[in-house]
């Protein structure tokens, strides 16, 4: 079901200011997709959020659902959240202690008041989906964290939403159970075939689950596009900082070439990847460590530059180095064998394609 967001404000009050929460948010969320809210705490992705499932009440704008108004300040229309079709997992899970897993499960279907028969079914089939199979008489106490978040999921989904909203519903895992259940989650939401909105200031999170992303600040949405076009693509240096470890260059327009634009920059003369520019635009290069070449540079190496590391981490995989160009200094990625130290001259090497301008 599409969701359909215009106009959307949100004000609060805090030691005799106005935050603007939502600053005129429209948004158009596709049907059956993954979307991914992201960006720092306090840009209003959760408020956002919250005024889609029912839980706040926007100051101005207008929310739909499919065919159906829910919220519209204009035309007076408010539709309560039990009546909006949507699934909620929260940061929290929200599992009822005194309850074991069917109960859990089953509590929005005993609300709808539907026969004992029914729910038993629609509880074990859902279980059966999320792999919980066998844990209807296991006490919510004696869950795991992952075991947990799939009980939510699970609650979640027996009503047979036609939209499930998550707010945040890895933050409280360990890395590697929060990497397992986020693949999980992929497919489970993928097989399910319905529109699932996503909040989260994870960027990883955001690149692994989505098919579109939404990046917010300051209660706008900056940016939109598919996780590829986010990550390679940026528009915004907000964005192309945001989403990945960044070296923010300052730039200045050159010249424009048939398959590159030229800037002058503390590190030298680059070729970027082409973009049509004003001549005097305040321009950003943004180079991401794992694009810059250390080995011997070929021909699409367009850009070489020379410079000291300055200081060196093993961080497992990689030895991620701070590398002196100039008056600059880059972050750069090496190989986890490599045999540099501090104080080695090394030839770096980019891509025009991987050297991204933006506006600053």
């Amino acid at each position: 079901m599409e969701i359909n967001v215009r106009g959307l404000k949100k004000y609060y009050q805090s030691e005799g200011k106005v935050i603007k929460a939502l600053d005129d948010v429209d948004l158009t969320i596709e049907a059956n997709k993954i979307f991914t809210l992201l960006g720092p705490s306090g840009c209003g992705k959760t408020t956002l959020l919250r005024c889609i499932v029912g839980l706040e009440t926007p100051d101005e704008g207008e929310i739909q659902i499919g065919e159906t108004i829910v919220w519209s300040k204009e035309k007076e229309i408010y539709v309560p959240p039990e009546k909006r079709q949507l699934g909620m997992v929260f940061q929290t899970y929200a599992i009822w202690p005194h309850m074991n897993v069917f109960n859990n499960v089953a509590y929005p279907l005993q609300n709808m008041k539907l026969p004992k028969e029914e729910i038993a079914v629609r509880v074990a089939k859902t279980l059966k989906f999320v792999q919980l199979e066998g844990f209807e008489n296991r006490p919510s106490t004696r869950l795991s964290g992952g075991q947990q978040q799939r009980v939510a999921l699970a609650r979640a989904l027996v009503a047979e939403p036609k939209v499930i909203l998550f707010d945040e519903p890895l933050s409280n895992l360990d890395a590697k159970l929060r990497e397992e259940t986020r693949k999980e989650l992929r497919q489970f939401l993928t097989e399910l075939e319905i529109t699932a909105v996503y909040v989260t200031h994870d960027r990883v999170e955001a690149l692994a689950l989505s098919d579109m992303i939404g990046v917010m600040n300051k209660g706008k949405i900056i940016e939109l596009g598919t996780p590829r076009k986010i990550y390679f693509d940026a528009d915004h240096q907000f964005v192309a900082d945001f989403i990945g470890r960044s070296n923010l260059i300052p730039a200045k327009l050159l010249r424009q070439e048939k398959q590159h634009t030229i800037v002058d920059t503390p590190i030298g003369e680059i070729a970027c990847h082409k973009r049509t520019f004003e001549k005097d635009d305040e321009l950003v290069l943004c180079l991401r460590p794992e694009f810059i070449n250390t080995e011997k540079p070929s021909d699409e190496h367009t850009n070489r530059v020379k410079g000291i590391i300055q200081h060196i981490t093993f961080v497992g995989e990689v030895y991620e180095a701070d590398v002196q160009i100039g008056e600059e200094t880059v972050l750069v990625k090496l190989d986890p064998e490599t045999t540099l130290v501090v104080g080695d001259e090394l030839t770096l090497s980019m891509k025009p394609d991987h050297c991204l301008l933006v506006s600053r």
